[in-house]
């Protein structure tokens, strides 16, 4: 895929504040994912830099751009991605307005994160991960503080955040973004016929068929339900990719036989990392590596192309 030959047909999705949920979870993640040659998206919003991932990758990973409102700032970002090795850069359709989300109201969560009761009670009962917190310090948009004023404190991120990313993407956007960048370009976040036609119009070498891990508009179409009607139109035209509902192996063969070429998961690979620390990574893939060999032996599966003879068409 994109010139490169993988170890695995799935990949480790780009993820905002990884390192809240577990310190040092990006490059966790990127060391473990460059070791079983598979892909690593760095998220824009994460807490590693574009610098500190390259290095760890050799410049194998990729950086999913979080299209910035300031000209400048995406144009420095797309040149330290190129000056740090990256070759597929992914573009984010991803929040056009914030999504209603219920259970983040009823859990109080908010930015800068607030410190009641229940979440003393909660941080005292994992005292592994408020050590590990303490020694390596409050993780920050390490990608994002060249473009950061001096001084800002956490009161003030959620404003900064809202001044400087622009949820809505356009083809004007698009058109500025294919001209900046040489290498492979991706957009996620695509679930309609039309918005693929208009990547592949202009010129654009892959979609990756997502709806956002179902956090925006959680009554929306199923990313597989999307894939299936995507993938029979536009598999010879740009590489069809698909993340969203994916948890393991018997996932990935479903959504590779449904018509994508390739796969991304991010909650799975955080529940490793929460669960395991530095052993989460490098368990996480060889268990759904695992997952996909032994579904492809059950099923007599030469190639991972064999499993859309078993997806029951309606």
């Amino acid at each position: 895929m994109f010139g490169h030959q993988y170890d695995a047909p799935f990949g480790i999705a780009p993820v905002g504040l990884q390192g809240l949920m577990w310190p040092k979870a990006p490059e966790i993640l990127a060391k473990a994912a460059f070791e079983h040659n598979i892909p690593f998206v760095l998220s824009t919003v994460t807490t590693s830099s574009i610098e500190t991932i390259s290095e760890i990758t050799e410049g194998k990973a990729w950086f999913q751009l979080y299209h910035p409102t300031e000209d400048r700032v995406t144009e420095d970002l797309l040149k330290r991605a190129e000056a740090a090795g990256c070759t597929v850069l992914v573009i984010l359709s991803d929040v056009p307005s914030f999504g209603f989300r219920p259970r983040d109201i009823r859990n109080g969560l908010s930015m800068p994160p607030r410190m009641t009761l229940k979440n003393i009670i909660s941080v005292a009962k994992r005292p592994e991960w408020a050590l590990r917190t303490l020694i390596n310090g409050q993780p920050a948009f390490e990608t994002l503080k060249p473009y950061m004023p001096k001084g800002l404190d956490m009161s003030q991120l959620a404003k900064f955040m809202d001044a400087t990313f622009s949820g809505r993407l356009n083809e004007e956007k698009l058109k500025k973004i294919r001209d900046l960048w040489k290498g492979k370009l991706v957009l996620k976040g695509v679930e309609s016929v039309q918005d693929v036609e208009t990547a592949h119009r202009l010129g654009l070498d892959g979609v990756i068929v997502s709806n956002h891990g179902g956090r925006q508009i959680d009554v929306g179409q199923a990313s597989v339900a999307s894939l299936q009607t995507i993938a029979p139109l536009f598999n010879d035209k740009l590489t069809v990719m698909m993340d969203s509902g994916i948890r393991g192996g018997a996932d990935v063969a479903r959504a590779l036989g449904s018509g994508a070429e390739f796969t991304f998961m991010g909650r799975s690979f955080m529940y490793g990392v929460s669960a395991l620390g530095k052993q989460g990574g490098n368990h996480t893939i060889s268990l759904i590596k695992a997952e996909v060999t032994q579904i492809m032996e059950q099923l007599c599966c030469k190639t991972t192309s064999n499993f859309s003879d078993f997806i029951v068409k309606k």
